[in-house]
């Protein structure tokens, strides 16, 4: 049997990691300024949540969401403590497209309504109802338009008002930075503005931080830079540091009700246990505000650069992107074989910079000299 090849693939065979650094199998080191997707948030083989793995894995990996599972119980309320939302309720499932699905999912059973307002930069994933709320035709199949979805650019809340006031919208889904679409930021006084207008027509307001949320943008979530509070917030990538997990974070004000949601796989032992020690890790480190500084640091590093071509630098946190008025490919290669550094892209002409949070001046200083030279 082959593999269905729909990924492209780099020349480059990752055999194993440490830290901010991967090596392939002849032994090059690699700077990983991406993070595979910017899941890998403690850094590669923390030693805490190898010990956590070992651990647990030697109890228990799997067993159905049928009994108690006290590491859920764990799990959400180290994660309310930490996120700051402990009045909110916890679903735990296995991806972001998952969790973009059943968020999808809650709000039209709470709203009684099947349209949604969606942004055009945004990637909120690959299955049916996700990918039809990301606006690419090239992964949107036929069998997805399953719901009627009104498009619109970040900052349109007069378009946004007159779709919401026909009465038929369910939600209005939003990354708190966008990931895929070019690390696009909101501004605070649009989405505070989109807080009120959806509060105000009971339209269910999703926040899918699965890219920008886990302390990558030096706040736990990404929209707590704007001062609102979401219905439904949606989390992945960095919450296992690479083991496939997601949850869906609830307000109080959604009832739930046997069998509304389900999962075979979601929640289960181990991957509680590794989310856990996440959490203990971003905590005990104080990853967060390490996110925030060495962000600062590294866009100012930047901004200092003569960078030949460069469009625009957005981002905050460890969530940047690099916008050049050309394609990013050339630059891109030459950082991997040459440089040895993995970044991101987005489009044919952003770069994205997503390493791990635990990275440190030092490495930042390395990658800066780097990119310089692959320049």
């Amino acid at each position: 049997m082959k593999l269905f090849d729909v990924y492209p693939l780099f020349d480059v065979t990752v055999d194993h990691g440490k830290g901010a650094y991967v090596y392939d199998d002849k032994g090059q080191e690699y700077l990983d300024f991406y993070g595979g997707h910017a899941v890998i948030s403690i850094g590669h083989s923390h030693p805490r949540y190898l010990q956590a793995m070992q651990e647990q894995a030697a109890k228990l990996c799997f067993y159905s969401n049928a009994v108690k599972n006290p590491l859920q119980v764990k799990l959400a309320e180290k994660l309310g403590k930490m996120c700051g939302y402990d009045d909110f309720q916890l679903f735990l499932i296995n991806s972001g497209a998952e969790a973009n699905e059943n968020a999808l999912k809650l709000a039209s059973f709470y709203t009684g309504k099947k349209k949604v307002i969606a942004f055009g930069h945004a990637f909120h994933g690959r299955t049916s109802a996700a990918v039809n709320v990301t606006q690419n035709p090239k992964i949107q199949a036929p069998i997805n338009a399953t719901f009627p979805v009104d498009f619109f650019e970040l900052g349109d809340i007069e378009g946004i008002k007159a779709s919401i006031a026909n009465g038929d919208v369910a939600a209005v889904i939003i990354e708190g930075i966008s990931g895929v679409g070019g690390i696009h930021l909101p501004s605070a006084e649009f989405m505070q503005e989109l807080r009120k207008v959806t509060e105000e027509n009971n339209v269910v307001l999703i926040l899918d931080e699965i890219q920008s949320g886990y302390g990558r943008s030096g706040k736990f979530f990404a929209h707590q830079w704007y001062g609102i509070t979401p219905d439904i917030i949606t989390v992945a990538k960095g919450i296992a540091n690479g083991y496939p997990f997601a949850g869906v974070l609830i307000s109080p004000k959604f009832v739930p009700v046997y069998g509304q949601l389900g999962t075979t796989f979601g929640g289960n032992h181990l991957g509680c246990a590794l989310a856990c020690a996440v959490l203990d890790v971003m905590n005990d480190e104080n990853l967060i505000e390490n996110a925030r500084v060495q962000g600062e640091y590294l866009m100012n590093g930047l901004k200092a650069m003569n960078i030949p071509g460069l469009k625009e630098l957005r981002g905050r946190g460890l969530m940047i992107g690099i916008e050049f008025e050309y394609p990013y490919k050339e630059v891109r290669n030459r950082l991997l074989y040459e440089q040895h550094v993995f970044t991101g892209a987005a489009g044919t002409n952003v770069l994205r910079i997503l390493p791990p949070l635990c990275i440190t001046q030092k490495e930042c200083d390395l990658f800066l000299e780097r990119f310089e030279k692959a320049l």
